[in-house]
């Protein structure tokens, strides 16, 4: 009996899996090495804790951060598309993890000549950290995860190519962060800017404490952080926060417009070319001006041999606009 109870132990296990919400425990039994459900005969696919939690996250999960290529004469032109639009597009784990896929994604991409970084939430770009997730971080998992911020960041710095932050609304704390890390800013009048960090017991820890000064300039910059102040676009264009600053218009999507605009004055130069210039201009400011000439004359190296350079002259010299195809 004793032999018998334990083979039948080993030949039976349980298994908790989902199941429309609930859990349910099923039996199983083994018939030649073979998982079935038991009292059924019908083969069981059994997938570990991580998949099932994975399978389980991916069909929850909705989508805060997209992206739309645009088409025709703007061929070229990519939006990140943010739409959390309960939470303000705060920045949670699931905008954060959906926002890196996607810039690893672009950045890899050859046809992509600008990218916009745009708000479909009404008044808004960014609101930050979403701070009812942070509630319930302790102090590691609060530090892992504006490391992970930090380093998106980071990501979209180094994008290959020309990237716009457009402010319909307010951005604050990581939101301006997250536009700091583009190259170019455009803003509404009526949108409210802020390295806010202060004010809730912390400084800008994605970024905002080092670029914000390179941009500013160091006396304003911690004007701004220690007073926690919030600028609206005049103020930010007066600054040199932005590049471009304009009247809200009745869609609410002024500086978005504006975005587009410059991207469309981008597009139509030699995508080489641009990138190699970004690429010149921002490991040039992180050194002396003798290393600085040194990386510039690296990056000049790589567009000579280029069929766009060889375009770009001949279209010169025959009067005509150049027909540049990144190579």
């Amino acid at each position: 009996m004793t032999a018998m109870t334990t083979l039948l132990g080993r030949l039976r296990c349980s298994l908790w899996l989902p199941l429309r919400g609930a859990h349910r425990q099923i039996n199983m039994i083994y018939r030649d090495g073979v998982r079935l459900l038991a009292g059924s005969g019908r083969p069981l696919t059994v997938y570990s804790c991580a998949d099932t939690r994975r399978r389980y996250t991916q069909a929850v999960d909705p989508t805060e951060v997209d992206l739309q290529r645009l088409e025709g004469q703007d061929e070229g032109i990519v939006e990140v598309l943010m739409c959390r639009h309960k939470a303000r597009n705060a920045l949670g784990h699931v905008f954060v993890s959906q926002m890196k896929e996607l810039a690893s994604n672009l950045s890899s991409d050859s046809a992509v000549r600008v990218v916009i970084f745009r708000s479909l939430v009404p008044g808004v770009f960014c609101a930050g950290a979403d701070l009812k997730e942070r509630a319930l971080m302790n102090n590691t998992e609060s530090d892992l995860f504006v490391h992970g911020l930090r380093s998106l960041m980071t990501q979209i710095a180094l994008f290959p190519t020309p990237t716009i932050a457009a402010m319909d609304g307010v951005a604050l704390g990581g939101g301006l962060e997250l536009a700091l890390a583009c190259d170019l800013r455009t803003a509404s009048y009526s949108a409210q800017m802020g390295l806010i960090e202060t004010t809730r017991g912390l400084l800008p820890g994605a970024g905002g404490s080092q670029r914000l000064p390179r941009m500013v300039g160091p006396t304003l910059a911690k004007e701004l952080i220690f007073t926690g102040r919030r600028v609206g676009g005049q103020t930010a264009l007066e600054m040199g926060l932005v590049n471009r600053a304009v009247e809200q218009n009745q869609t609410g999507d002024a500086a978005y417009r504006e975005a587009l605009t410059l991207a469309r004055e981008i597009l139509p130069q030699a995508p080489v070319a641009v990138r190699m210039a970004k690429e010149a201009i921002n490991r040039g400011m992180e050194v002396d001006i003798s290393s600085a000439m040194a990386i510039e004359r690296m990056c000049y190296s790589r567009v000579i041999p280029t069929r766009d350079r060889q375009e770009g002259m001949a279209a010169f010299i025959e009067k005509r606009p150049p027909r540049y195809t990144g190579e």
